[in-house]
Parts: structure tokens; sequence; C-alpha cells
């Protein structure tokens, strides 16, 4: 399938796209760089500096404000006036460590995950809740964590570890998680990254390093697979005035020169018509 549209904007580490029903635009950052993007209906993009790197955000309910997952740190942003009220920091303890994909679950909390950057291959990162403004770890033993999204009727949680290829689906009830189960695994070459669920309650997850994105069904089956141009497609989100649009953040940083060479495309976002709408991403309850 060929892409409806593409923003050419050449990021290096594409991530966290969002889209804002009220502000009918997309958002989306670029780890590497600092940047937050801001694509409206007119078909303009506006590109803020920001002070950290920012790997996920979610919109806040009542507010102009984003809440938005630095790389220590969860903060509100208000793009408007730039201002930044800190809420939270990632422990002392946890060095070698940011955070990175996070979502808002049909009830109004945030989740986000964090990830190991250091090298050291050990499993310390985090998975954690936040609801109205208190934090707290659900799941420690992680490596990268990733593919963050929930069923429609929020009875469902979906949590990815890339470094372990495996996607999980945990029972979830008044923020509490029960017992994960393996959801779906992927090669050895490929990475489970960003997600969403459609309108149908099937999950979508951007294979890093597969050039693809998988449609499951709730039962963890591959329905469909979305082939890309490009090696490394980052987080996946439905937009659109319909909903049915299907954008894809990719990546540049880390490609060999030649396979630089055959992806003129790499770090672009990618927009797609899948003949599945979306529904709107819940906003974080404060």
């Amino acid at each position: 399938m060929q892409p409806a549209g593409i923003l050419a904007v050449g990021n290096s580490l594409g991530e966290g796209i969002l889209w804002d029903s009220r502000r009918r635009c997309l958002w989306w950052t670029d780890i590497a760089e600092r940047r937050l993007y801001c694509h409206d209906s007119s078909d303009r993009t506006a590109v803020l500096a920001l002070p950290d790197r920012a790997a996920s955000l979610a919109l806040v309910q009542g507010s102009g404000q984003l809440l938005v997952a630095f790389a220590r740190s969860l903060a509100l942003f208000d793009p408007a006036a730039g201002h930044i009220d800190t809420l939270w920091n990632l422990p002392g303890s946890s060095a070698g460590v940011r955070l990175n994909d996070g979502r808002v679950d049909r009830s109004g909390r945030f989740w986000c995950s964090s990830m190991v950057e250091d090298g050291s291959g050990l499993a310390k990162a985090c998975l954690y809740s936040v609801e109205r403004g208190m934090v707290r770890p659900v799941r420690d033993g992680v490596h990268i964590g990733n593919g963050l999204a929930f069923s429609l009727d929020g009875s469902t949680l979906y949590f990815a570890d890339s470094a372990r290829h495996t996607l999980w689906r945990y029972p979830l009830a008044d923020g509490v998680l029960g017992k994960g189960q393996v959801f779906a695994q992927t090669p050895g070459h490929i990475f489970p990254d960003g997600a969403t669920v459609d309108s149908e309650d099937c999950l979508w997850v951007a294979h890093w390093g597969g050039a693809q994105v998988v449609r499951y069904t709730p039962a963890g089956r591959i329905d469909r697979v979305l082939a890309l141009p490009v090696t490394q497609p980052s987080c996946v989100c439905f937009g659109g005035a319909q909903r049915d649009l299907l954008f894809v953040t990719s990546a540049a940083a880390g490609l060999a020169a030649d396979v630089r060479a055959r992806e003129p495309h790499a770090g672009d976002v990618f927009v797609y018509r899948v003949g599945v709408s979306g529904v709107d991403e819940p906003e974080y309850r404060r």
C-alpha cells in the first residue's frame, strides 16, 4: 500500500505521535533532537525546541497543556507559553535509564514506561502509573518499555519489552494490573515499538527493524501487515477529521550509510488510509 501522504520532517528519532481532536492537529517528538512537532489542519508544521529529550505525550483534560515524558521527568508543558511545570523526577537510583513510551487509559491515568539506555543489559527499567499526579511503579524488570495501549472497554493493557521481542496483555481493573500473558512475539531482528487500538479493538504495532506496522486481533493473531518504505517505524496513531488516517513516525538514527541512501524518507511521518478508523485518545485527568 502506498502512503496517502508523507510529512517530510527528517526526524532522527520520531516518536510519541498523538492526534489532538480539540485543536485538530498532530503532535509528535524527535527525541534525539529535543523537538516537539505540531502539524495542523492547514497543513502547516510548527517546531518547538525543548529543554530535554521527550519521548511521549498526552493531552490534559480541560487544559491546553500537554503531559510530557521527558528523559528524566514528567511535566506539564504549555506549548503556547513554553512554560514547564515538573511533576515528578525519576529516582536518583535509576542511572542509565530514561522515560520512554506513554499512553492514557480509559479512566484518565497516564501509564509510562522507562528504558535502559546505558548498554548495561540490565533489566532495571519500570512501568509506571500516574493517577492525578501520584506516580507509582507497577512493574519492574523491564529493558525497553514500549507498546502501551488499551482495549476499547479499558479492561486490557497492552505492553511490550522491545528488547525481549514480546508483547503482553494484562487485565486492568481500577488501575490495578492482573497477571500478564504473552500476547505476541516478534523475530529477533524486529522490535515491537509504539502501538494503538482501532475502533474494532485490534492493536496496531510499529515493528522497528521490520519496515512494517502489524495489526493484531484481540486474540493475538496477525490480521494484517502494512509494509513501509523505511526500516525503523517507531510509533502509530489514528487521526484526521474522521479518525480514518493512520500516522506512523519513523527514525533515521543508527541506519548504515547504504541503508540511509536506499531510504530517503527515513525519519519522515507517513499517512495511510487503512480502511478502518481509530478512536480519540483519552485525556489525562489531573
